[in-house]
């Protein structure tokens, strides 16, 4: 079967990487790609939002999948149109994907369900959202309601950096019409924990946990970026916490989205907090796999992942089981100087080619006219470490990430140090 994956980062590497494992895949193709993913796949010069030149190269090629990686289009109903041309489909279709597209029908499905999340207020007007804000007590948290690449939320420490934020938001519109609609939420402390889940309409068959690094300096210090890193399983995280999160939390939003008329097909990605009192909430609901999440889920999945893609399209997943490593895996991000603001592009790499001893999932690379790598996005090279424990696995993903250098290169030096203490 001939697969067609619509993206261009690391996560679709992954996904990409995945399914070449499957005796089942037969050529596959990602539109736009990127120049490692092209040692893959056949990369397609198609863009992401291009939906009729997507679904007519779809079925010129007689493709039997498409599977859809980032955010953006599914939101613009991607799904929607691949359906309309009875093309099979991987992802969730527009109505389902607003669970993330917008942050306040997010938590007025959770609030109207009595799923756990923080508390919050949402707002279209500035000077309400202001008054508001000056009544909370920090730390507080500022939410951009629609898509902004991973960037539109400030946790905020002091007044004035919670002003400024709902400034920017609001008034600056620094995130376009994402800023159009704010929510304000309470602070919640704790453990992070992301759960990504196959999801075809009521039936929810857990991944295996991970944990993400948002901000871009070590001791999640600086502003939150798209991900530094991540790693699977959390020994430190009991699994009766993590049973209890799918139980309460996302087997719950599914049926919502059933009751609601948006029934959810595709990866239902939770991004949770475990309070102090080992009770987990919700922080926000992605609509697809994650990313830089999927570098360590999909290394760890021992089925098929195919056979996973077409069960859940087919409205078959109850069907099937799956299964996971007890192997730990550690991904450690390699992003470019000044990254997540402005960043130059271009920049050669060098070390690729050495024997890195692990995996690594081209987020941001291009090739030169000479065939040396370059640097093309904020966020360059996702370098994965395996090993019986998340130690191990982390001392293979330093080890590969150290022979792999470019000007500027940044990545913090803790990823899944929070298991180890």
């Amino acid at each position: 079967m001939d697969i067609l994956v619509v993206g261009g980062g690391g996560r679709e590497h992954a996904i990409i990487w995945s399914l070449t494992r499957s005796p089942k895949a037969g050529k596959i193709y990602c539109a736009p790609g990127n120049a490692g993913i092209a040692q893959l796949a056949e990369c397609v010069p198609i863009g992401v939002f291009e939906f009729d030149k997507l679904t007519a190269f779809a079925k010129e090629r007689e493709i039997g999948l498409v599977v859809i990686g980032p955010d953006d289009p599914l939101a613009a109903g991607i799904v929607d149109a691949f359906e309309a041309q009875e093309i099979p489909v991987f992802g969730p279709r527009k109505n389902a994907a607003e669970i993330e597209g917008s942050k306040t029908f997010m938590k007025d499905l959770l609030h109207k369900y009595s799923i756990p999340t923080a508390a919050y207020e949402k707002f279209s007007d500035y000077g309400a959202a202001l008054a508001y804000l000056r009544t909370q007590e920090l730390p507080i948290v500022i939410k951009a309601d629609g898509l902004a690449a991973g960037k539109g939320v400030t946790v905020a420490y002091s007044r004035e950096e919670a002003e400024a934020a709902l400034q920017d938001i609001m008034v600056a519109k620094v995130f376009g019409e994402a800023g159009a609609q704010v929510v304000i939420e309470e602070f919640l402390a704790g453990q992070e924990m992301s759960i990504l889940a196959f999801v075809d309409g009521e039936t929810v068959r857990p991944m295996a946990a991970a944990q993400d690094h948002k901000p871009v300096f070590d001791g999640d210090k600086g502003p939150n970026t798209g991900g530094m890193g991540t790693y699977s399983p959390l020994p430190h995280i009991d699994e009766a916490i993590i049973r209890e999160a799918v139980e309460t939390i996302i087997e719950p939003t599914a049926k919502a989205m059933v009751a609601e008329g948006r029934p959810f097909s595709g990866v239902l990605f939770a991004g949770l907090m475990i309070s102090p009192d080992g009770r987990p909430k919700t922080i926000e609901f992605n609509a697809r796999f994650g990313d830089p999440e999927t570098q360590v889920v999909l290394p760890r999945l021992k089925s098929d992942l195919l056979e996973i893609f077409l069960a859940v399209t087919e409205g078959r997943l109850a069907d099937i089981q799956i299964e996971w490593s007890d192997e730990a895996a550690v991904c450690v991000v390699l992003a470019s100087e000044g990254y997540p603001g402005p960043y130059p592009k271009g920049v050669p790499i060098s070390g690729l080619e050495a024997d890195t001893d692990g995996l690594v999932f081209h987020a941001g690379t291009a090739r030169g006219e000479d065939g040396s790598w370059l640097t093309s996005g904020g966020r360059v090279l996702g370098v994965v470490g395996m090993g019986p424990t998340i130690a191990e696995a982390r001392t293979a993903a330093y080890a590969s990430a150290g022979k792999i250098t470019f000007p500027g290169k940044q990545n913090r030096s803790d990823i899944a140090m929070k298991a180890l203490v």
